[in-house]
């Protein structure tokens, strides 16, 4: 890898790792390679490009905030990018999701909302320091964030000692599952200050679906035990499963996590949105009871105007009404790898299509989708597209048409060797 001597890529070995491909532009929903290629890209860049690359609205909105401002420190000042971006979640969001607190990326809004959780009993005089989490979960790699990620997932094996311990569950999805959970409340409730959750698809940790019902359900369980909730939308959030959030209202947590697709993929930026009633914990005469945290780009003007320019091409375009054929297309092009042998399931929720392999050997697959000009990027035992929202029904086609060729081709072969668990 001597052409990108100078860089640490991540989730790479180094040492033996093809060269990356090199990449000068990306439009729409095409990445344009140094050598003239162009991939259709499969997977919104880690779910973040629900409007296609250089989207011209979101370009605009950031140059002319770059000639007003750039950006600023957000202790003691304030902007109107952020002010209107807050009070458009807040009013888009369900429920009483009032109070944003804007950070740079996923793991560190999760790290947030765990912090505020820890705090928000901390304040109530109530010592209450542990997390529930849920098999097949995945928050982000930062320690806290690690730390309510299923270890069973493989994907932070190295940092097993720097995990601080939490309890883990299945999702309640039935009757077993659900009185197993209740009896974990009732042994360690007191001590748990909130579960955490991703609504309705699990994303790193397998593109994992579950219902309404057991979301309901978890927010029973909280209620019934005095425990907050936190939603993870980072990758569900902003359309992905078919609705322009996955919380339901009738589940609405307590505090809920975005980043990704928050500002169309074009800049970084999160947020953590706490309910008003978590947020008056917070407020007294006391400087100890503030919340203590602050990243120096929290609320960077550039990505506020990039994701307020988002937010308007959800209100002014069809996203949802695009999902929505999408879905329709994900199901019927996938549908014809259920009968090879090696699959195990086929499933689609929204903008999300997944072929579920009976061993973890997605990643040996990934050369041949370069091969047949698209970018998709399997892992551990799945072979999924999350394309963006924008892509058209023959761009969509030939990626469907290149996940049923690349896992016939593999099924047919039938190596009969796993490969390690691989990263998304």
């Amino acid at each position: 890898m001597a052409c990108i001597d100078a860089l640490w890529l991540p989730y790479t070995q180094m040492a033996t790792a093809p060269a990356p491909l090199p990449v000068v532009g990306a439009e729409g929903v095409r990445i344009r390679l140094a050598d003239g290629r162009e991939l259709i890209d499969g997977i919104s860049s880690w779910w973040t490009m629900c409007h296609g690359y250089a989207h011209p609205h979101i370009v605009a909105a950031v140059k002319a905030q770059l000639h007003t401002l750039p950006h600023v420190m957000f202790a003691g000042l304030v902007h109107e990018p952020a002010l209107k971006l807050a009070r458009r979640l807040a009013a888009w969001l369900p429920g009483e999701l009032n109070r944003v607190f804007f950070s740079e990326s996923g793991s560190v809004a999760v790290e947030v909302a765990l912090k505020i959780a820890v705090q928000y009993w901390k304040n109530r005089g109530e010592d209450r320091h542990r997390f529930l989490a849920f098999h097949d979960g995945y928050h982000g790699d930062t320690l806290g964030a690690l730390s309510v990620t299923d270890p069973a997932c493989g994907f932070h094996d190295a940092h097993a000692a720097y995990r601080v311990p939490q309890h883990f569950a299945a999702l309640p999805r039935d009757a077993a599952s659900r009185a197993a959970l209740e009896a974990l409340l009732d042994r360690h409730g007191r001590e748990i200050a909130a579960m955490i959750v991703e609504p309705r698809v699990q994303g790193a940790g397998g593109m994992r679906f579950h219902d309404v019902a057991t979301l309901e359900a978890l927010r029973a369980a909280c209620d019934a035990h005095g425990i907050l909730l936190i939603f993870d939308e980072i990758m569900t959030g902003f359309g992905r499963t078919g609705t322009l959030f996955a919380t339901p209202p009738t589940a609405v947590p307590d505090i809920l996590c975005l980043s990704k697709a928050l500002t169309g993929g074009t800049l970084p930026l999160a947020a953590t949105v706490a309910t008003d009633a978590v947020f008056a914990a917070f407020c007294s005469e006391r400087s100890e009871d503030a919340f203590m945290h602050g990243p120096t780009f929290m609320a960077n003007p550039l990505a506020c105007a990039a994701a307020n320019a988002s937010l308007d091409l959800f209100e002014r375009e069809p996203r949802l009404q695009q999902v929505a054929a999408i879905e329709a297309q994900l199901r019927r092009e996938l549908e014809p790898c259920r009968h090879l042998p090696g699959v195990v399931d086929v499933r689609v929720m929204g903008a999300i299509g997944v072929v579920q392999l009976d061993r973890p050997i997605a990643a040996a697959l990934r050369p041949a989708f370069v091969e047949r000009g698209v970018w998709v990027r399997p892992f551990g035992d799945i072979v999924y597209l999350a394309p963006p929202f924008v892509i058209d029904t023959t761009d969509l086609a030939t990626l469907t048409a290149a996940v049923c060729e690349v896992v016939a081709d593999w099924s047919k072969n039938n190596p009969c060797a796993p490969c390690p668990i691989s990263t998304p």
